[in-house]
């Protein structure tokens, strides 16, 4: 009898935990996040502590970006390629975490790994997630702006081009003009099938290139510097018992790039899953700026730029899992992001793209008014 795939990978995880003392653990499944990445709780029967157990199957999505792909190979390859995504790999978890952890801030020490299977042994930071937090009553500016501390931290500390994990490197490659389009035309490919209001007819695409376009070119201007790409409080653990940086943990980090430190602060104060107070976002942006000397209007600029091409990202991945994945819990967060949206657009670098929502979806730009 042939052995089903699920039976021979649960077969590979006893083998995994038994090599490291853990075939007895008992394993809580942990809610499944939006990757291929499932993750379960250890508890050891000898009383340590948790261990969290990250199960990472190097064949459930499309390879990651070679360092040397062209954009035609890229586009052959598919979305990890095009948008320089690490395909949920060990091997980029396990060397981003050790960059940060050098650097002095609070990413889970690995404590084994097997780069052939995907799977991960680590420490376990707890539940207090931000986002859960703050509900519970911790002061929002506070976190937000130790977010915004451990951030100056990683964007202003250089990275070398490649990490070692294990016997092998990973590359940190560059957020580029490829990774910007593709990303950004999900909105004008996804939000017209979801939104009836919103139409682009030929020539209405032709525009949407070319200021799609200027905002790509004005962002390949911003100085670079190592982004973590998914920061926001719905990945960052509160740990007050340690201090200054370290009270942040950092869990979901294996996709960083060279990027811009804005792209990370449009992650963390445009939050499509929560409503970010106008008090904790400026605490945040001051906590950053007080530690790297920015000038605020630049600072704005440059978010408004990467926000505005984060934005129609995620309002187009919402759209594409509503229409093509049966996936009505995404309704729930679209008003808010396409509202996110609207306030970026209303900022003068953002002109081009003002010009073409007007033509192609004006409601959108209607919903920058009023409160937050």
């Amino acid at each position: 009898m042939q052995t089903s795939p699920d039976t021979a990978r649960e077969q590979q995880r006893l083998a995994f935990l038994s090599a490291n003392g853990l075939g007895d653990a008992i394993r809580t499944p942990l809610a499944a996040d939006a990757s291929t990445r499932r993750y379960e709780r250890l508890t050891p029967r000898d009383g340590s502590a948790n261990i969290m157990f990250m199960d990472a199957p190097i064949l459930a999505e499309g390879a990651p970006c070679p360092v040397d792909a062209d954009e035609d190979t890229r586009n052959a390859m598919g979305w990890n390629a095009q948008s320089r995504l690490a395909a949920s790999r060990v091997e980029a978890f396990v060397a981003v975490a050790a960059h940060l952890q050098a650097i002095g801030l609070s990413a889970p020490q690995v404590l084994a790994f097997d780069l052939q299977y995907g799977f991960a042994l680590l420490e376990d930071m707890g539940d207090a997630i931000f986002a859960r937090v703050i509900e519970q009553g911790e002061s929002e500016p506070r976190l937000y702006a130790a977010a915004a501390k451990a951030l100056a931290i990683v964007h202003q500390i250089p990275v070398a081009p490649s990490l070692p994990a294990g016997d092998t490197q990973w590359p940190i490659l560059d957020f580029d003009r490829l990774a910007l389009a593709v990303n950004a035309d999900l909105f004008v490919d996804w939000m017209p099938q979801y939104d009836p209001h919103t139409r682009v007819s030929a020539s209405d695409r032709s525009a949407w290139n070319d200021a799609r376009d200027d905002l790509i070119a004005q962002a390949l201007t911003f100085p670079r510097s190592l982004i973590l790409r998914d920061y926001h409080a719905e990945n960052l653990i509160w740990l007050p018992e340690r201090t200054g940086a370290k009270q942040v943990g950092l869990l979901d980090f294996q996709d960083a790039v060279m990027g811009w430190g804005e792209w990370d602060f449009a992650m963390l104060l445009q939050d499509a899953r929560r409503n970010v107070t106008k008090t904790a976002s400026e605490a945040a942006i001051i906590a950053y700026l007080d530690e790297t000397g920015g000038s605020r209007d630049v600072f704005d600029k440059r978010l408004a730029v990467l926000g505005a091409l984060n934005a129609l990202r995620v309002a187009g991945v919402f759209a594409r899992l509503v229409k093509r994945d049966n996936k009505p819990k995404y309704n729930d967060f679209q008003p808010r992001q396409l509202k996110l949206l609207s306030q970026n657009l209303q900022h003068p670098a953002l002109s081009k793209m003002h010009a073409v929502f007007k033509t192609i979806a004006p409601h959108i730009l209607e919903l920058s008014s009023g409160g937050n």
